[in-house]
């Protein structure tokens, strides 16, 4: 009897300390740049290998990618080893169209919910909202990291690059659905993306008073240029700082860079991606 007390008592106590442990998680965002022969010497065909070296190397736990056509999650996930995906295609809720995935570390972390929506008055089908050009969309997930049983939900999105007021309604959006979620299931929240938005025009603003922008809360001083746009001019300094992780306000950033790697004066894609170390 007494035997199988301490067993309880121990049991309870490691799972209380499970609980209660802070988790260190790598977040990148990237737009990875769709597949279009047009790009010439930066077709995807010829830069495909970097971008997946780039994410191999630098080991994020969760990875929210833009413009990811299905051709192009086919050929990361099987080039990345231990990485998953959740989302689909913007154009049919399937495989058609670019995705804003969420990779993630199926070494350490499992979804046990997930979904996406379209930025647009009927989020829950395929449709395009507002002043949008195309179709667009936001995937989350709520992972559970595998050892602790901790859960934290992960959004990635990217909005529309014409639609002025497409994109300050995406926001609004994407935030009435974290409040929705998180009344449910208060768990922290990670929303990465390309947001096409600089931090003074009014979706970041809007975003930002309801979640942190990690550039400006790092606690170590942000590595790498602000820009995130580089439009694959090697020879010109980069404009557009349009790519953003927030988090909530639990959630606490140790590091910020934009990775500006390259390769023959070349770049991966036409963005830079993001990468946050943080702790919730």
């Amino acid at each position: 009897m007494m035997k199988r007390f301490v067993f309880i008592v121990v049991s309870f106590f490691l799972l209380n300390v499970s609980a209660l442990a802070q988790i260190k998680a790598v977040v990148m965002t990237y737009n990875i740049r769709l597949n279009v022969k047009s790009d010439g010497e930066n077709w995807w065909e010829n830069r495909k290998d970097k971008v997946a070296a780039l994410m191999n190397y630098y080991e994020a736990d969760f990875i929210g990618a833009q413009e990811v056509q299905h051709e192009q999650l086919e050929y990361l996930l099987k080039t990345l080893p231990h990485y998953s995906s959740i989302g689909v295609g913007r154009d049919d809720g399937k495989t058609a169209g670019e995705y804003s995935c969420i990779l993630y570390n199926n070494q350490k972390y499992k979804p046990v919910q997930q979904s996406t929506f379209w930025l647009s008055q009927t989020p829950e089908k395929v449709s395009m909202g507002w002043n949008a050009v195309c179709n667009r969309v936001c995937t989350y997930g709520l992972f559970e990291h595998i050892k602790t049983k901790k859960k934290v939900w992960v959004f990635n999105t990217h909005f529309d690059h014409i639609g002025d007021t497409a994109r300050f309604e995406s926001a609004k959006l994407i935030i009435e659905r974290v409040k929705q979620l998180t009344s449910q299931q208060n768990y922290p929240v990670i929303v990465t993306g390309d947001f096409n938005s600089q931090p003074t025009d009014a979706p970041v603003q809007y975003i930002s008073q309801h979640l942190n922008n990690t550039r400006m809360i790092s606690e170590m001083p942000p590595y790498g240029p602000a820009a995130t746009w580089n439009a694959f001019k090697f020879n010109e300094v980069p404009k557009g700082w349009i790519d953003h992780v927030f988090v909530s306000k639990t959630i606490t950033v140790q590091k910020y860079a934009v990775i500006t790697d390259s390769y023959d004066k070349k770049y991966p894609s036409d963005h830079f991606p993001v990468l946050v170390n943080l702790t919730y």
